[in-house]
């Protein structure tokens, strides 16, 4: 079963990926500039999850690529019913403790999430928000997409991805400065950014 959840991050993201644009401002010409799909993941993900008596507690080993050469333990708690409010994360190795909402609907394409945190190393207290669209924005739109695939029971696999796009354009006029029929074939710059492995424990109490 394949489940899919549209997301933009809007404030707080975690790297991007930008339209290749030419510093003259001419428009690319060979295919390969104007169509580029990324297969190589950035961010790699094993998630162990065991459910007891009602909380979700999950351990996740991180492992970052690009841009950066980085590994990240989280434990995270977050109950299972459908109306959760909150999930709790620490991470071990940075000594960082957060409280982080669920996705509140502000409008039917707009939500907002915020957290509450503390660093034991720096001994401060943070407070992060975002909110996050499956719009796009800047006159390029984009779609960062999560497909979830099980394989098996216990067993799923997790691929998050992007897409920035410009829509084909066929133009034309009679009498002006303008060709008789003009087409611009669009762009396309696509990415697969993360995959995760997911190994769920049913609660067995």
């Amino acid at each position: 079963m394949v489940k899919k959840n549209c997301s933009l991050l809007i404030f707080c993201s975690v790297g991007s990926l930008n339209m290749e644009t030419n510093p003259a401002g001419e428009e690319p010409t060979s295919c390969d500039e104007r169509y580029n799909i990324n297969l190589m993941p950035s961010e790699l993900f094993l998630k162990f999850r065991k459910e007891i008596q009602g909380i979700r507690v999950g351990v996740n080993l991180e492992f970052y690529n690009a841009p950066r050469n980085d590994f990240q333990a989280k434990l995270v708690f977050k109950p299972l019913s459908p109306d959760r409010l909150w999930k709790f994360v620490y991470e071990p190795i940075h000594q960082d403790v957060r409280i982080v909402s669920k996705k509140i609907p502000v409008t039917k394409f707009l939500s907002l999430q915020v957290g509450v945190g503390h660093n034991f190393q720096l001994n401060a207290i943070s407070w992060k928000w975002k909110f996050t669209t499956c719009l796009g924005g800047d006159g390029v739109s984009q779609i960062r997409n999560k497909t979830t695939l099980g394989l098996c029971p216990g067993v799923d696999f997790r691929f998050g991805w992007r897409a920035d796009y410009v829509l084909p354009e066929i133009t034309g006029g009679l009498g002006t400065d303008e060709p008789l029929f003009n087409m611009n074939s669009g762009q396309l710059q696509a990415s697969l950014d993360r995959v995760e492995a997911i190994l769920s424990y049913p609660d067995t109490v």
